[in-house]
Formats: C-alpha cells, structure tokens, sequence
C-alpha cells in the first residue's frame, strides 16, 4: 500500500509546493508504514520520511524507494526550517483537520512559508479505497463474523456485559487482528435502548442484547451491529426486530453509485416512521470505514455527494425505546461497478437465547 504519487498529483493539480504529513494515521495511509515520534515531508516530486533511530531501519525496509527515510542531526524542527528553503517551498500544505492548534502555531511560527490547508485532500482519498485496501477491509469483516458465530456458542446467562465485549476482542485477536476497531459495545435489557451505551460488569438482562463490534487487519476496521434476543422476544421485540431489518434490507438493496447517502438514509426512515416509531431512530444510517472507524462518506440525512465504487459503508439503522428496549442491525460493504459488495455474512434471523 503506497498512496504517495496519487497524493503528489493532488498537491500538484491544488498548486501546492509540498505537504507535511504528522497525524499517524495518515503517515500510514500515505507511505504504508505506522510509527509515532516523526513526520512526513512531500513535495510534488519526492517523499522524505523524518524519523530516529528506533524506527530507521524498520522504516527504511518498509518504504523501499518511494521515500527517504532521514534521521537529522539537527532538531527536527531547523531540519523542516532547512529543507523548506532548500527545496524553495512557497506553498507548504498541513493536515487541518488533524493537526492541533498549538502545534500548528508552533510550525508555522519556525518555518517560513505560505501555509496551506489541505486535510480534505486526504478526507477525499481515503473515502475511495483501492482493492488492497478493501481485501483487508474483508479479511477484518470475516474475523468479526467468525466472533460472532464464537459469543452465541460460548455466552451464557451468568455472563456480564464486559465479559462479553472481552470475549469476543479476545477471540478476534487469537484470530490476527491486531486490535478491537473500537471499543466494544455490549448491552442488554433496558441498556439496549443506549445506541452507544458502555458494556456493564453485571450480568446480562433478559431482553434484546445488542451487541457492535469489530476489528482490525493492518490497521483496516470492520464494523457490524447484531440484536438477539435473551428469552422468549415479546411480540413487540418482534415488531421492532422485524421494522429494523426491513429497513436495512431496503437500504442494502438500493446501494449503487450515484445514489446519496441522504436518499439511503430516507429509505430507511420513513420505513421506521411509517411503522410507527418515528423518532425512535435518532442517529444517521452509517458512515465510511476504512483506517478510522467513523469517515467520508456520510450516510446520513447531511450525505448530498453521490457515493462512488470503492466508498466502504456502514448500513445499520436501529429503534431505541428509551427505558425499555433497543435494537440495531448492521452491515458494511463495499460499492462496486453497478451495485454493493456486503462483506457481512452473518445470519440477520431473531436468534433466541437461553
């Protein structure tokens, strides 16, 4: 994975001189390697990797040719100062919407140049992921549903919430994925109705569990939502279950480029409206996945671009009944030529439990 030259062609077409690259996704997004203590410098024609000892061979290794990996002697800062002159940079871009005031203030300041924001340059490459990027995307996907079908084999009624959430992060790290994607979501009974409630250290309530999780596979997230039911579902956990689903399964089946995410999103909710639980779906449809959990493109009410091939999305509408019971389902997948590749393969059927 090496993005430099499409990012290079980016800068060029904005007329900007050169970029400095410091948030670590990005460093990672750019030239494919991951490390915490440097910075990347990129002019319109050439790459240099600004590191130290602990990282130069390790980095040097990973990059090849397409940077120069460089441990100053000087402070990195009159290094930066040096080759902005050197290289006879007037535009020198920065990443916005990730770089810190402060730290902004401290650059700028040292180093003379016209400074550039340029963070949606990168917003808009990541939103469209190449075929590399999207087989780890799956590889992530596939893990998660692997723990999924692991948690209904192995969960009983004197487990916790937390102890749910740790099982199946455990499970998926035994797996190979280096981390949970985010913090695991695991609730039951009446904390079902939190979208985004923390796992508890009590055991689980009878009720719908709703569980959201996933994981990550050289730094790609895979993201998915699964409701069951705890006991015997009521007829009304049976109407709500069966509102989520047909309004993710009519949202799923409209997916193609073109299509906004807005006109997604509406698909979904006036489904949900139409049932009788208007305003019970208070959050947006899904969102992109890729290196971050939450990205571009938006699949929300505020979603107007066209999505294109190669958006990665997140499908997952829900119903939350505040002090009683919620219920989300959730997908994710990838955009294709004429329609939507859904990496999710696990069953969407009322599973009952104990």
């Amino acid at each position: 994975m090496n993005h430099l030259s499409a990012f290079q062609a980016r800068l060029k077409k904005r007329e900007v001189d050169a970029a400095l690259i410091t948030n670590e996704t990005s460093i990672f997004y750019i030239c494919g390697y991951r490390f915490s203590d440097g910075f990347l410098l990129i002019t319109q024609k050439e790459g240099f990797l600004v590191t130290d000892f602990r990282y130069y061979e390790e980095a040097t290794a990973a990059v090849g040719d397409s940077f120069t990996v460089l441990m100053p002697q000087q402070s990195r800062m009159d290094f930066l100062r040096d080759a902005v002159r050197d290289n006879e940079i007037r535009t020198l871009g920065y990443e916005n919407r990730t770089l810190s005031v402060s730290e902004f203030n401290r650059y700028s300041e040292a180093v003379s140049a016209e400074w550039t924001p340029i963070g949606d340059i990168l917003t808009e490459m990541c939103a469209v992921k190449d075929e590399e990027e999207i087989a780890k995307i799956k590889a992530a996907q596939a893990i998660t549903d692997k723990a999924f079908s692991h948690i209904l084999s192995v969960m009983t009624p004197q487990m916790t919430e937390k102890e749910v959430a740790l099982e199946l992060e455990f499970f998926m790290r035994k797996q190979g994925a280096e981390n949970a994607s985010f913090q695991i979501i695991a609730v039951s009974g009446t904390a079902s109705a939190l979208p985004h409630g923390l796992s508890r250290n009590q055991k689980l309530s009878r009720g719908f569990l709703t569980i959201d999780f996933g994981c990550t596979v050289d730094g790609y997230c895979s993201d998915m939502t699964r409701t069951v039911a705890l006991g015997k579902a009521t007829e009304e956990m049976r109407r709500v279950y069966n509102t989520v689903l047909e309004a993710q399964l009519a949202a799923l089946s409209q997916i193609r480029p073109g299509k906004t995410g807005a006109e997604l999103d509406r698909i979904a909710r006036d489904i949900i409206d139409g049932a009788g639980y208007e305003g019970a779906f208070g959050h947006s449809l899904g969102h992109g996945v890729g290196l971050y959990i939450h990205e571009a493109p938006s699949v929300s009410r505020m979603g107007q671009s066209p999505l294109v091939k190669g958006n990665v999305i997140t499908v997952e509408p829900g119903i939350y009944l505040m002090g009683r019971f919620g219920c989300r389902i959730e997908d994710m997948g990838a955009l294709t030529d004429d329609g939507f590749d859904n990496f999710t393969a696990s069953s969407k059927e009322l599973i009952e439990l104990f």
